[in-house]
């Protein structure tokens, strides 16, 4: 049975409850908004995999929740359909400056629906190749990006972020609370993202608890230190209190002896091109990995940047 989710944004009752019935009987799980508002506060709170979208709605219109969902970089990759009476001409070129995915006039057939959903997800999980758990594109895009830095004369950052103690965590806690530790990590990365970077700047999910930023060299202070303080402030929520208060967790460790774990921290390490050139993204990749192990010798989270020449 499928695992995607589907979010449904249509005031009409009776046509979002064909909608859901119909991909529920496909084995998808289907929220529904009644309004602009409501759609895009549920897309917020849990993003879905694909939003079936009203042209038609009252007050904020189709048009304008899916300018809003485009707008944002954490959202941005959610493929749309539209829902539309209007089967004119001019009114889906009008809506395809907005970038919804597709449309379907109503009425519909419920098996064109169905089809179309499909296709868009297949398309989209083909696209991204993203991360299953966090939905952030995954190293073919990455390969893409880096490749496309390297072709451009301009300066470029990369912030290659990874986890301190995650594995310990999971020991303690179990993979269920660390996928939690992921998901929020993701959210606070794409948080400083959109507050302090750029908005073509890609974010990414490469497996485990291995994150990767590319960005301008800029912004990389501001946004480094951004992901370490809400980090700090957040991630401490997911401990029980009696290890939060205390600082660290007791497990065993990699050969079965009982330590003392410090809280999560994180590693940034940051390759630019302002001094040095690359020929290839694994140099890059390699020397963000070594950046990355200079980061973790710290105490607490921090982040290392190349300043080395050519």
């Amino acid at each position: 049975m499928s695992e995607e989710k589907i979010l449904v944004i249509e005031d009409e009752e009776d046509i979002a409850n064909l909608v859901k019935t119909t991909l529920e009987g496909e084995g998808f799980e289907v929220t529904v908004g009644y309004s602009g508002e409501e759609g895009l506060k549920k897309i917020h709170q849990l993003p879905p995999d694909l939003v079936v979208l009203d042209l038609g709605l009252p007050g904020m219109s189709g048009y304008q929740v899916c300018q809003k969902i485009r707008e944002d970089v954490s959202l941005a990759h959610i493929p749309i359909i539209m829902l539309t009476a209007k089967g004119s001409t001019s009114e889906k070129v009008i809506g395809l400056s907005y970038a919804p995915d597709d449309y379907i006039t109503k009425p519909f057939q419920e098996e064109e629906l169905v089809a179309r959903v499909k296709t868009h997800l297949t398309r989209t999980a083909s696209d991204l190749s993203a991360n299953p758990l966090t939905k952030l594109p995954g190293n073919i895009p990455l390969a893409e990006a880096l490749k496309k830095c390297l072709s451009r004369d301009r300066l470029f950052a990369v912030l290659y972020l990874d986890l301190s103690n995650f594995k310990a965590f999971n020991d303690k806690y179990s993979y269920l609370r660390g996928d939690k530790v992921l998901r929020l990590t993701a959210q606070i990365i794409l948080k400083a993202v959109k507050q302090k970077g750029n908005p073509d700047d890609f974010i990414g999910h490469i497996g485990g608890d291995d994150f990767i930023v590319v960005t301008s060299p800029d912004k990389v202070d501001a946004l480094c230190r951004g992901i370490i303080k809400d980090f700090g402030q957040e991630i401490p929520s997911l401990y029980d209190e009696e290890d939060r208060k205390r600082k660290y967790i007791i497990t065993k460790d990699r050969l079965d002896k009982t330590m003392k774990f410090p809280l999560l921290t994180i590693a940034i390490g940051v390759v630019t091109n302002k001094s040095r050139k690359f020929a290839s993204p694994a140099e890059i990749s390699d020397v963000g990995a070594e950046l990355k192990k200079y980061a973790k010798l710290k105490k607490g989270s921090g982040y290392v940047v190349d300043k080395r020449e050519d």
